[in-house]
């Protein structure tokens, strides 16, 4: 039996560290082909295989089964549906699971049906067997917290996102140019700008025709709450919980800050500040306000936004949409609400059905150890990228690719969502230089806001969320839209709002939340 040896020195590039890993990983990890059937849905493929094509291997399974002796096979329910709670209640409902169940947001069921029998409690698996998955949560407990069932077990190995930032504040610097004006330092100068922007004609065609701030996601427009001192969200999920600064768990749409911030923004859409068709345009927005030479300013994503500079900059003339820091907030406060989550509840888990165990936690544990963790980030040595100076490299024909690199790495059956750590250095190659200089601008300043992880209900408390929070969250949003469409005050109309929240059963899911919180949290 070979030995692959996996260095405990901790890889390094421009602002973007690696995770170190255990000593050594033994493989193949049995001595004979082992056949493991695998339930994988997420967004970008329904099964097990490139796009979903389950007749087809990913080059990253065949690189890994050549490694490990373990061969995935797919059986995965609901591949008619891109519906994944679906497609997990098709899989529940067969009673038949395959060996391992994988994918898009399998925390919560995994979590709900574990504790019954239907998955295999980890924790002893990866202390005797997984040296390289102890080795990542024992740095960081806090995470394995979080993956905790009611039972206090962990039933699921998630896909873990790498890097610090995500989202930022975009704006067109040859627009501000072109006006005399300088980039906003705080939301009363954001507001001059807009209307500036609005105003003065700043793409020179003669025509008010300017749209201030736009957003390819509507909910980035609820995100604006920020700059009067209220919340949206307390993870990268929109209309998340958060926890408040005493320690509880609350919901943002719950809080007067959220009232008089959403009163403002309302204002801003009134006064044509705000894309007309912000719910409505969808995610074509983004290329059709730039494209046209018409969008200002919008919060999205640092590596894609920035390619527009590239992808325009030659049809027009000086095209310059640059990331910019947060403007402060009504209370002097610069606050990125959206940062890149520690966990996700995606990933995969083993199955009561799986005969096993040991085997399939030492494959889990492989793409923690170095080299699994390449291949999981990175796609095949020698076909997607090359290891130079120890570090792996995409080849020059990745980078130049009219396909994004992420979405070429899907087809490798690598950043799929498997049980990993994901390493930013894949993202980081691809990421223009403007983003980067971006993100080293926010790296200057205490930005980021702590994440909400989540929480894990026992049974009698998932049954009162179940009850209530689908109800409340409809009711949220379509107040929400209804007072930024100026279709009512919310001020006005705010008693009445929280009198419903409260018949709708509010009180009594923040009670089940902070109950599961407290117990999963504070021990």
């Amino acid at each position: 039996m070979r030995t692959l040896k996996v260095s405990l020195a901790i890889l390094a590039t421009t602002a973007i560290t690696a995770p170190a890993f255990a000593q050594e990983l033994e493989l193949p990890i049995v001595e004979e082909p082992l056949e493991l059937t695998i339930h994988m849905h997420w967004p970008r493929a329904q099964g097990y295989g490139p796009g979903g094509d389950t007749s087809t291997l990913y080059p990253v399974e065949e690189a890994v089964r050549e490694m490990t002796n373990i061969h995935l096979v797919d059986q995965t329910s609901g591949r008619n549906t891109t519906d994944n709670n679906e497609a997990m209640n098709l899989l529940i409902a067969t009673g038949d699971l395959p060996d391992i169940v994988g994918g898009n947001l399998i925390k919560q069921p995994v979590n709900q049906y574990g504790p019954e029998g239907a998955f295999v409690p980890l924790g002893d698996l990866i202390e005797e067997h997984a040296p390289n998955i102890k080795a990542f949560f024992d740095a960081r407990p806090e995470l394995w917290n979080a993956l905790q069932a009611h039972d206090g077990n962990v039933y699921y190995i998630p896909y873990l996102p790498d890097g610090k930032y995500g989202r930022a504040w975009f704006i067109r610097q040859d627009w501000l140019d072109k006006l005399g004006l300088e980039q906003p330092q705080n939301v009363e100068e954001l507001h001059e700008v807009l209307v500036a922007f609005r105003d003065r004609d700043p793409n020179g065609n003669g025509q008010k025709d300017e749209v201030p701030f736009f957003a390819r996601d509507w909910e980035e427009v609820i995100r604006l709450v920020t700059l009067w001192d209220a919340r949206s969200s307390g993870s990268d999920t929109y209309h998340d919980f958060y926890v408040t600064d005493d320690g509880q768990v609350a919901h943002p749409y719950a809080q007067e800050a959220y009232r008089d911030a959403l009163a403002n923004v309302a204002q801003w859409y009134k006064e044509d500040l705000i894309d007309p068709e912000i719910f409505t345009r969808g995610s074509s927005s983004r290329d059709f306000l730039l494209g046209e030479n018409l969008g200002g300013v919008t919060h999205d994503w640092f590596a894609s936004t920035s390619g527009y500079n590239d992808a325009l900059g030659d049809d027009i003339e000086g095209f310059n949409f640059i990331p910019f820091l947060p403007p402060a907030s009504a209370g002097g406060v610069r606050m990125e609400e959206h940062r890149r989550t520690p966990i996700k509840p995606d990933g995969w888990a083993i199955t009561f059905s799986n005969e096993h165990p040991v085997e399939t936690v030492k494959y889990f544990d492989f793409f923690f150890s170095e080299y699994g963790a390449l291949l999981a980030n990175f796609g095949v040595e020698g076909k997607s990228w090359d290891m130079v100076d120890g570090e792996p490299i995409y080849k020059e024909e990745v980078l130049t690719s009219d396909t994004p690199v992420n979405s070429q790495m899907y087809l490798e059956g690598a950043q799929i969502y498997r049980g990993y750590p994901q390493d930013y250095r894949y993202e980081w190659q691809w990421t223009s230089q403007p983003a980067r200089e971006g993100i080293e601008l926010y790296d200057q300043h205490d930005l980021l806001v702590e994440q909400f992880l989540g929480v894990s209900f026992n049974k009698e408390e998932q049954a009162i969320y179940d009850r209530y929070w689908p109800s409340l969250r409809t009711y949220m949003l379509e107040r929400q839209q209804a007072w930024i469409l100026g279709s009512g005050d919310v001020r006005e109309d705010w008693d009445a709002y929280v009198e419903a929240l409260n018949d709708m059963g509010y009180e009594e899911v923040i009670e089940v939340m902070n109950s599961a919180y407290r117990r999963q949290y504070d021990g």
